[in-house]
């Protein structure tokens, strides 16, 4: 191994190790002195109630770790958006978890909350597995009550998904374990079953004290909407469990007599480890960004006996196209190679030099066009789609502008949209612009979307971006007047580019949920088998159709 991979492998080493830090302090949710005022009630903390639900907690995947960081720091922060969400088994039957972290801020709804438990319910609707809900939460957070409340993406969408899902046929079972009042009340009773624990949990509308100012009436809470009142009284709820481990040995109990589902059929085999050596990765990804590397090195150590079958080899060579499989599961997989690559032409009398250099990460039109047939070509076959992201975007200039990259770019982006199969996205490196789009970013649906810890998300790098930004800012200063000597134009260029890098982190996009998770890239394989064992849960119901396509 030469010197270059083992700076490359100490570098993203580091970052792994920062993430899994990162992993360590979100996990604490509130911090130790609320998670013990938590367990001295006889409450098991949200993580604890999912890691006791699941057959194995450390084979499940956790959606939106990072959701929230660094974005309420007026309001105290909220870790991990006050809310847990995991993929897992229950009883060897895939569901999807979510519970509400009582440690952070009594569970109450940030915004951001509420996009990450609208985020759990679309993959549950999207893949039809069984949604569970562990409520622990005092409910909206009230100062910031206009950003969480009224919206078609805020907290009454989540009531609408309980009714949708519910005329789909998917399971929906809810726990009340804390706290459920005002409107979240809806939550549990729109469900198919509904627990509650006896002294430890309460549903109602208004509490004791808004019963008192609203109507006079003085009662306590227990008798207003505690475990015996909704299960003897009221009939809210359907059983009373005398502590957390009850309510969740009744869910495992239920959940092990779900019948089976109409499975979509995707191909799968016996899983086989990568014949060369995942953790390789790490010494062939570059540290530095705008580095090449050869990205076929990447997918021979993230699929089955690094056996790769590619489409289309020699033609439209910035993206490689091509079937393999990821744990078992057959897969047709979309990757942006990120080495200097040369196009081979005819020689003839006017080209006597034969084909030209094209440049690694970007789409040029004749990828765009393969990208677009192989996309085609996997929806046909019914594979699962993996696209590997690294990406500065569409090439420019008036050689490609007149070669049309416009409409073939176009016709890539149609394709991806219209795709049927499951789509997942791993964000390896760079995701700039519309090759964000053409990858099958956010915006395209994908199934899931992680990136690595390497991962940049921006219109553009930080260094372009900083420069077309400062000669916008120096142009207007000289305009009033202003002299702008080399020191200040290096200061102004230098706190730009530091904001804008800020920007493009793979943690600032985790905290929007602009991505599922952050992840190591040895985690990769578990990741993409976990989606497509969930999307086989639904068959395709639509035919594949590019509609109106220019060709």
């Amino acid at each position: 191994m030469d010197m270059n991979f083992n700076k490359n492998e100490d570098h993203n080493k580091l970052l792994v190790s920062d993430l899994r830090q990162r992993l360590a302090k979100v996990k604490l949710g509130g911090g130790k002195a609320r998670i013990e005022k938590h367990q001295a009630k006889g409450k098991l903390t949200a993580r604890e109630r999912i890691a006791y639900l699941l057959d194995a907690d450390e084979k499940a995947i956790e959606i939106g770790a990072f959701a929230g960081e660094d974005m309420y720091p007026e309001h105290g922060g909220c870790p991990s958006a006050g809310v847990v969400v995991k993929i897992g088994h229950i009883k060897g039957k895939q569901c999807i978890v979510v519970a509400n972290d009582a440690t952070v801020k009594a569970g109450a709804w940030f915004p951001i909350t509420g996009k990450k438990n609208l985020r759990a319910q679309e993959i549950a609707m999207e893949n039809r597995i069984p949604i569970i809900y562990l409520v622990d939460s005092a409910g909206v957070y009230l100062p910031m009550q206009d950003e969480i409340f009224p919206d078609k993406e805020h907290f009454g969408r989540i009531f609408r998904n309980n009714a949708m899902m519910s005329s789909m046929g998917i399971t929906q079972i809810a726990a009340v374990m804390g706290s459920c009042v005002a409107g979240g009340a809806y939550l549990p009773i729109m469900s198919d079953e509904a627990l509650i624990v006896d002294k430890t949990a309460s549903i109602f509308l208004a509490g004791s004290y808004l019963v008192k100012a609203a109507i006079g009436e003085s009662i306590d809470n227990e008798t207003l909407g505690g475990a015996t009142t909704h299960c003897e009284v009221s009939g809210v709820t359907d059983y009373k469990a005398k502590d957390d481990k009850d309510a969740l040995d009744t869910i495992k109990n239920i959940i092990s007599k779900i019948g089976d589902f109409d499975k979509a059929g995707y191909n799968h085999q016996t899983s086989k480890a990568p014949s060369k050596n995942p953790e390789d990765i790490y010494g062939i990804l570059p540290k530095m960004r705008n580095e090449q590397y050869d990205m076929q090195e990447i997918i021979d150590r993230l699929i089955d006996d690094s056996d790769f079958q590619e489409y289309k080899a020699g033609y439209g060579q910035t993206i490689i196209t091509g079937y393999a499989r990821i744990d078992g599961w057959a897969v047709g997989i979309v990757a942006n190679q990120r080495k200097v690559v040369k196009t081979k032409k005819l020689k003839d009398a006017k080209n006597t030099k034969g084909g030209e250099m094209q440049f690694g990460g970007v789409i040029y039109s004749d990828s765009a066009d393969k990208a677009t047939r192989f996309i085609a070509n996997c929806n046909q076959k019914k594979i699962p789609l993996v696209f590997l992201q690294d990406v500065t975007g569409f090439m420019v200039g008036s050689k490609s502008e007149h070669g049309g990259i416009i409409k073939d770019g176009a016709k890539m982006v149609n394709a991806v949209s219209n795709s049927v199969v499951p789509k997942f996205t791993i964000i390896i490196g760079n995701s700039y612009g519309a090759g964000n789009y053409a990858m099958c970013g956010k915006a395209y649906d994908p199934n899931l979307i992680v990136a690595w810890p390497s991962a940049e998300l921006a219109v553009m790098g930080g260094t372009q971006a900083a420069k077309v930004l400062l000669q916008i800012e120096t142009a207007s200063l000289k305009k009033r007047g202003e002299t702008i000597t080399p020191e200040k134009e290096q200061e102004l260029f230098d706190k730009i580019k530091s904001r804008y890098d800020t920007q493009t982190s793979p943690y600032y996009a985790a905290a929007r949920l602009w991505t599922d998770a952050i992840i190591a890239p040895t985690e990769t394989r578990k990741w993409i088998s976990m989606g497509i064992e969930a999307a086989n849960h639904a068959p395709i119901e639509k035919d594949f159709n590019l509609g109106i396509l220019q060709v």
